[in-house]
Formats: C-alpha cells, structure tokens, sequence
C-alpha cells in the first residue's frame, strides 16, 4: 500500500500542476490528498472488478484522473 500512496501523491502534484488555481496552501494540499483518495479508490475499485490483481495497485494515471476531478 506504500505504493498506492506514493503513486496518489505524485499524481496529487502533477494534477496540481495540470490545473493551477489560487496559490494558497490548502489548495495544494487538498489536491494532494484527492490524488491519494483517488489511488486507493481505483486500486480498490480495480481489485473488486478484478482490473488488478491482489496486492497490485492503481496505475499512475488512474490516480492522477482522480486528483483532477
């Protein structure tokens, strides 16, 4: 699950990048966040369907899609 997290922050930042908005603090922590949230919200969902396997993350774009929306 380290992973997912990782993969969820980096996606977080870049989705910060893609859509630049008021550069105040909580913005940017909130889309950081979104991008974790998404993560595991699409390795969860993926596992269920059986997209992924057990044990097997989201993908980087997967959790980067998440942040920006």
């Amino acid at each position: 699950m380290l992973y997912v997290l990782i993969v969820g922050l980096v996606a977080g930042f870049l989705a910060r990048l893609l859509s630049p908005g008021p550069n105040n603090p909580t913005g940017f922590i909130l889309t950081i966040v979104l991008g974790i949230a998404g993560a595991f919200l699409a390795t969860f969902v993926g596992q269920a369907i059986g997209h992924y396997a057990p044990g097997q993350g989201a993908g980087f774009i997967t959790a980067t899609i998440g942040a920006l929306v």
